[in-house]
């Protein structure tokens, strides 16, 4: 039996020595080598046809002609797992195990997928019915199996770092992963109606009710109990969330913290300049207020809580980006100021002479690139975490990912890719550099990158326990 395959571009190829029994993966996998692309669907006369299906099975006959198209994968990404979905279509993860990177259990309910979350060891999925589907480290919200029944008609989900919150259509919220840190909302349930948004730190959650009051839960000494600012916290309108603690942006611009007072759920000393505050950037343990162009700081003095040293600079500034430890203001004329940690990019000074021109910045754990208007990059911070990028060729810069050592520029209009910084953390990409073109989006975890290619390949590099490895996943894309 030969079948013509055709594209919607007009490309085709013939596919022979077929059978009856031959299954609709095997064709598939024969044609996306043809094509050079990922992940193809099959259609016959506008039906798709199941991956697992005979030919003969799914009605195909010598001479058909069969329509494929090319799916539009997108990546979500744990700490050391990567999960791979096609919108309103399959999933699968990879990386390991422990942390969301086997997806086998839960195979065939992974379809009709419309979008995944992913807390540290674990993955939750949406689909279009409004169910939900988790896999990966069962004390880290793998395993949803306590409250499945209540897990319908979900538009969205939360993650703290070991657990999961679902909202409803309804507005209300249902929790699972380890109790103590946010897995349990079993003491706030009742307050749990009307909820808009969930805002998460590591060990707690901070929910936005329609009224503009929040609820918390948690871990207490960590944004998890808010008591002590009921009153203050209403009409607010988001709230952001450092390592260990959050704060709310209140309707008329006022700022309201809680949670560790190290941390930067103590803002006292700041609150009289916490005025007209239009956005919140939050590092590790600190936090950076834009007021009208004018940035106002608390917490860890060390990791950017005390910007004294440069608050005469800090005027006209319209976007604030975190490392783990230190701040870099982007201002209107296109020049950066840095504070905190030196190490982690908190002293720019080698390179200020470079920052003009600035349209973006991006940051891994410890260091900062930024994107200039001609499509240069400069970093600094640690050279560990990508603070030195002098060794390679960067041009025509359209946007930059990070994992926490490294980064990946996607450069020019072919969508190559450049990356560097900590080698194991996917700062050498050598192993795959000839795939790396028609990039468009990339995302990371803790130590790999991932992407899915404009004809939908998937390329991976880094650390192979963290998903810098794909391959393991192959057979099971072809079922696709």
């Amino acid at each position: 039996m030969q079948v013509h395959v055709h594209l919607p571009s007009g490309s085709a190829c013939s596919v022979s020595g077929l059978r009856a029994e031959t299954r609709v993966s095997a064709l598939k996998a024969s044609a996306q080598r043809s094509f050079g692309r990922g992940v193809l669907r099959l259609l016959l006369h506008g039906t798709a046809l199941e991956a697992e299906a005979t030919l003969g099975e799914a009605g195909v006959r010598d001479g058909d002609a069969i329509a494929a198209v090319a799916l539009l994968a997108e990546l979500a990404a744990a700490k050391r797992a990567f999960a791979m979905f096609v919108p309103m279509g399959n999933a699968l993860a990879w990386g390991e195990p422990t942390f969301g990177g086997d997806s086998s259990q839960v195979s065939e309910q992974l379809s009709q997928v419309q979008q995944i979350q992913a807390s540290w060891r674990a993955f939750a999925a949406i689909k279009e019915d409004g169910t939900v589907v988790t896999w990966g480290h069962p004390d880290w919200g793998g395993d949803s199996s306590q409250v499945q029944e209540q897990l319908v008609r979900v538009r969205q989900i939360q993650a703290s770092r070991c657990a999961f919150a679902a909202i409803r259509d309804d507005g209300s919220v249902v929790t699972w992963g380890r109790a103590e840190w946010g897995g349990d909302s079993s003491r706030v349930q009742e307050q749990l109606v009307g909820v808009q948004q969930i805002q998460a730190n590591d060990l707690a959650f901070a929910a936005i009710r329609s009224d503009g009051t929040v609820v918390t839960w948690g871990d207490q000494d960590r944004g998890g109990d808010s008591s002590h600012v009921s009153e203050q916290l209403t009409q607010v309108q988001q709230i952001q969330a450092s390592w260990r603690a959050f704060a709310a942006i209140r309707q008329d611009g006022t700022v309201v913290t809680w949670g560790h007072p190290d941390w930067g759920g103590d803002s006292s000393q700041a609150q009289e300049q916490l005025t007209e505050v239009q956005s919140i950037q939050a590092g590790g343990g600190a936090f950076a207020a834009n007021t009208r162009g004018k940035v106002v700081t608390w917490g860890h003095f060390e990791w950017g809580g005390d910007s004294s040293q440069v608050q005469e600079q800090l005027t006209g500034v319209h976007q604030i980006q975190a490392t783990s430890g230190a701040f870099a203001a982007l201002k209107d004329d296109g020049t950066v100021v840095t504070w905190g940690n030196s190490a982690h990019g908190g002293n720019s000074n080698q390179v200020q002479d470079q920052l003009r021109g600035v349209e973006q910045i991006q940051a891994t754990y410890g260091a900062f690139a930024a994107i200039k208007a001609d499509g240069t990059c400069v970093a600094w911070g640690h050279p560990e975490f990508g603070g030195d990028c002098s060794q390679v060729e960067l041009w025509n810069v359209r946007q930059i990912q990070a994992t926490h050592h490294a980064f990946a520029a996607i450069c020019g209009d072919l969508g190559n890719v450049v990356t560097w910084g900590d080698p194991p953390f996917g700062g050498d990409s050598r192993d795959v550099q000839e795939q790396l073109t028609g990039v468009r989006r990339i995302q990371a975890t803790q130590r790999a990158f991932g992407t899915c290619r404009e004809d939908g390949k998937l390329v991976t590099w880094g650390d192979c326990s963290f998903g810098g490895d794909s391959g393991q996943i192959k057979a099971e894309l072809d079922l696709w």
